[in-house]
């Protein structure tokens, strides 16, 4: 009998990918390498599954609540006496056998869905969304985003700029899809973005990856300090 051969498991190798960084009038500014620790990680079905549904249970508010025999109002009173009428026994009129009756093993609000994240789990997870959203060419780079006053219009301008420049035609029409992940808070490029339908802002510190996943493009601004940020996570997990 021949002896098996060992199969080797070998990483697949890190293609380095470098992105262009536009402006907010959609010029070329320069390229950047994205960073192989947080966009070079593999595509995780099952990791990511966990993780957005636990997410998604944690989000979910339980408001079914029914009455058992014993919050039901009234049935205090015995039916009739415990013998001697031919009926079977009854204690109370608010028992789950009769008509405007408890409920029995209905939704109660005390329920817990609630499911544990592990850091770790979190964040591998994140950063396999965010590789497979590089691979797919659906990750847009912008410089800064800079602006002395909350305006709409300048806001959609910037979409739009950016759009013709990264060849994505549904970034700026209206079945766009976006979320734009700031370095830092910036009230100015909320109230901008918020007015815009399909489109959100959220901070890069709390990227996760339900709302990575739920849009299909995402812009991040000023991609240095933003992939320090995602850098100083991966450490931290």
């Amino acid at each position: 009998m021949e002896p098996k051969k060992k199969i080797s498991k070998k990483k697949a190798e890190y293609t380095p990918i470098e992105t262009a960084v536009f402006s907010m009038d959609g010029k070329k500014v320069g390229t950047i390498t994205l960073p192989e620790s947080v966009f070079g990680t593999p595509w995780r079905s099952d990791l990511v599954h966990q993780v957005t549904t636990a997410m998604q249970a944690n989000l979910r508010q339980n408001r079914a609540h029914t009455k058992d025999r014993s919050e039901v109002a009234g049935g205090g009173k015995k039916p009739w006496k415990q013998k001697g009428t031919g009926q079977a026994r009854h204690g109370s009129s608010r028992s789950p056998l009769w008509r405007h009756g408890g409920t029995t093993f209905g939704p109660r609000s005390e329920r817990n869905y609630s499911e544990k994240i592990n850091r770790k789990m979190r964040t591998g997870a994140l950063f396999s969304v965010l590789s497979k959203k590089a691979k797919d060419g659906e990750i847009i780079l912008l410089d800064k985003f800079a602006s002395g006053a909350p305006k709409t219009k300048e806001a959609l301008g910037v979409l739009i700029a950016l759009s013709k420049a990264a060849d994505a035609a549904t970034l700026s029409g209206k079945g766009r899809s976006v979320l734009v992940a700031l370095t830092s808070y910036d009230q100015n490029a909320v109230k901008s973005f918020r007015n815009l339908q399909g489109i959100a802002t959220e901070e890069v510190r709390g990227l996760n990856p339900v709302d990575v996943l739920t849009h299909k493009y995402l812009i991040i601004e000023n991609p240095e300090a933003a992939f320090g940020l995602l850098l100083a996570r991966a450490k931290s997990a």
